[in-house]
């Protein structure tokens, strides 16, 4: 039994299943289109909210080497992505990577993490889109009903209209096609990233140095019911966690690292790509280098404009423009961050539909979903299925305390795609490698325990609900995956022709 569960499927085969017809992405995506997916994906919720709030509770004007601290993290990851990405250049991201690696029940396990992460990135954001947009609606003096805004306390009943009409209305580009999708996104992307220079340059000229200090303030114990508290590492390592001081930016860095989420979700676009050997390790690395930098600088700028003790959790940003006089800023910003969450919500919709479109051609979930559309090339039957299903989370569920569940997932994917890379190394030396991961095994296991210290400092009910939700996934592989595996068939098949004859030459 332990055999067939860590079953791997061989490079060669996850390539050649990407050429039968009815189940061929088109590919059409540039190293631009890649890198712009990267960046529209990753500059979000992070740089326009967390800024303030680890500054505020828990680093200080330090919260810039919190990013640099996280943007590490992701880097050493990125490396070993690039690497797969560009080997094994077909949909699915750590799911197919694991694969061919670790074998089909790990496989199977990072697959349905993914799936949860990618469904409740895409809720999160959207409802954080909602809230934007209702609040420049209501600048302008038009307001939605309470009930339509996910709000109404006074009923209990209440449905976020805008966040799930954002997530019909990607599901729709989604189907038409990714170069429709690579177009959408690159606008947007631009007016994000110009409302960020913005914030750069212009808060620049209202910086002043007494804000800085300390730049690291004195450590303090965190207090009970911290969001961020987590008794594993006290438990492990016999430390209570701190709120500002040296390890208070590790502690920031864990709860920043939700602001870098997403540049793995360039690796699911792989098979969709025209030269993944060449173009897919400069998207993945290209995007994550052009958004650390943008962290560091408007956490640097943001808080010398505001000392960090007074800085606005739910707005920072427009906030500390306001305090130094300049509310017109603030409207640009809010803006720019209603526009830019928009291609979050496409990528990660995007990323979910590959994972999931690349399970379903394996056999481990139903290959209904595996065809593609005979026109546009797109999954579009999971990418409708998906969508609707996303849309009605972000409408009814603010999803606040889930939204960690996703910072634990992706970091469980580092985890898995960083083993996978030494573990390929061993068993195909011969595969071709357009980019290598350098200084293997030791970026590789850096790269481990870095994740893992992050997924350490996460809260507890964090822990307790991925569980679940893995227990879940483990039900759902034995009584239906397992026994529904092509690569299990194609080895059935195979025994049966290797089967001696028998006494009467059958």
């Amino acid at each position: 039994m332990s055999s067939t569960l860590f079953r791997t499927k061989k490079v060669e085969q996850s390539i050649l299943d990407t050429e039968e017809p009815e189940h061929a992405l088109k590919k059409s995506l540039s190293a631009l289109d890649l890198t712009v997916f990267g960046v529209g994906v990753i500059i979000g919720t992070g740089i326009f909210v967390l800024t303030g709030k680890v500054a505020k509770e828990n680093a200080g004007p330090s919260v810039a080497l919190a990013f640099v601290v996280a943007g590490v993290v992701c880097g050493l990851a990125a490396l070993c992505y690039a690497e797969f990405a560009s080997t094994v250049p077909v949909a699915g991201s750590a799911y197919t990577f694991s694969y061919a690696s670790l074998g089909e029940l790990p496989a199977w396990i990072i697959g349905w993490d993914l799936v949860l992460e990618f469904a409740l990135g895409t809720a999160v954001v959207a409802v954080g889109w909602s809230g934007y947009v209702r609040s420049l609606m209501d600048n302008a003096g038009w307001h939605l009903p309470e009930s339509l805004s996910g709000r109404d306390g006074a009923t209990g009943f209440g449905f976020d209209i805008l966040a799930a009409a954002l997530v019909l209305a990607l599901t729709v580009i989604l189907v038409l096609g990714m170069k429709l999708s690579a177009r959408v996104t690159t606008v947007v992307v631009a007016v994000k990233v110009a409302v960020v220079l913005i914030v750069i340059i212009a808060g620049a000229f209202f910086i002043t140095a007494d804000n800085y200090k300390p730049f690291i303030p004195k450590a303090q114990p965190q207090e009970a019911g911290s969001s961020i508290q987590s008794p594993l590492v006290q438990l492990m390592f016999g430390y209570t966690p701190t709120d500002f001081g040296v390890m208070g930016i590790f502690t920031a860095a864990s709860v920043v690292f939700f602001a870098f989420i997403g540049f793995d979700v360039v690796a699911t676009a792989a098979e969709e790509t025209k030269n993944p050997q060449r173009d897919m390790p400069r998207g993945i690395l290209g995007s994550l280098l052009i958004c650390t930098t943008l962290y560091v600088a408007v956490s640097i700028v943001v808080t010398g404009m505001q000392k960090y003790s007074e800085l606005s959790i739910d707005a920072p940003l427009a906030d500390a423009f306001k305090a130094t006089g300049h509310p017109w800023y603030a409207g640009v910003i809010s803006f720019g961050a209603a526009v830019g969450l928009t291609t979050v919500c496409l990528i990660l919709l995007l990323g979910q539909t590959r994972v999931f479109f690349a399970m379903s051609r394996d056999g481990l979930l139903p290959r209904f979903f595996s065809v593609v559309h005979p026109k546009f090339k797109t999954p579009y039957r999971p990418t409708i299925l998906l969508g609707v299903i996303i849309a009605i989370l972000a409408g009814f569920t603010s999803l606040s305390e889930l939204a960690e569940l996703v910072n634990i997932g992706t970091l469980f994917a580092f985890v898995v795609v960083a083993l996978g890379v030494i573990i390929l190394r061993r068993t195909r030396p011969d595969l071709p490698r357009a980019f290598r991961t350098p200084l293997v095994p030791f970026i590789p296991i850096l790269s481990v325990l870095a994740s893992l210290w992050l997924m350490l400092n996460l809260p507890a009910e964090t822990w307790l609900r991925f569980a679940v939700w893995m227990v879940i996934g483990f039900i759902v592989y034995f009584v239906y995956g397992r026994s529904h595996s092509r690569l299990g068939r194609q080895e059935e098949v195979a025994d049966q022709v290797m089967k001696p004859p028998g006494r009467n030459g059958e």
